[in-house]
């Protein structure tokens, strides 16, 4: 029995126009609907592709922004850091020389205070000494000079003296 001997040619177109009819239903009825649900998956796809480039786009753009903002950030910081150092220095430099001036100017008024009072107890001991000789030199005149010639050799000597310069 072969498939040859079992075939019917009424069955045969019967089944043909059914298959055709199925066909037309389908695309009717399911094959359109299919093919939009398709369509609008792929349109759905499509944009979801190109929002998602837009959003790799939009981060790579802050990315680069960012970068650009911590870059200047890093200037700007290095540029205070720098002022501040600067100032730092200055008032440092100010701070030794109002300190070496006030120091200087100590130095010098101790240096004047101690010529003053050296000046002071020189004249001082200038005048004790003065006093001092004159204390003697008139204990010593009054011991020698306690009889009258030896006044009277006294002056001569010293008017001798006195013509001689």
């Amino acid at each position: 029995m072969g498939l040859l001997e079992n075939f019917s040619s009424g069955l045969f177109i019967i089944q043909s126009v059914v298959f055709i009819i199925l066909l037309l239903v389908l695309r009717k009825f399911a094959w359109k609907p299919i093919m939009d649900a398709v369509n609008e998956r792929e349109v759905t796809i499509i944009d979801s592709l190109n929002q998602a480039k837009l959003a790799k786009q939009e981060v790579q753009n802050l990315k680069a922004e960012n970068e650009n903002i911590i870059r200047e950030a890093k200037v700007e910081r290095d540029n205070i850091l720098k002022e501040a150092r600067e100032i730092k220095d200055r008032i440092v430099g100010e701070a030794k020389d109002l300190a070496k001036a006030e120091g200087d100017k100590m130095i010098e008024q101790a240096r004047q205070s101690i010529q003053a009072e050296k000046a002071a107890a020189m004249s001082e001991i200038k005048n004790q000494i003065g006093t001092l000789s004159v204390t003697i030199a008139e204990s010593i005149l009054k011991q020698k000079l306690d009889n009258d010639g030896a006044q009277n050799a006294l002056v001569e000597n010293i008017l001798n003296k006195s013509n001689l310069n």
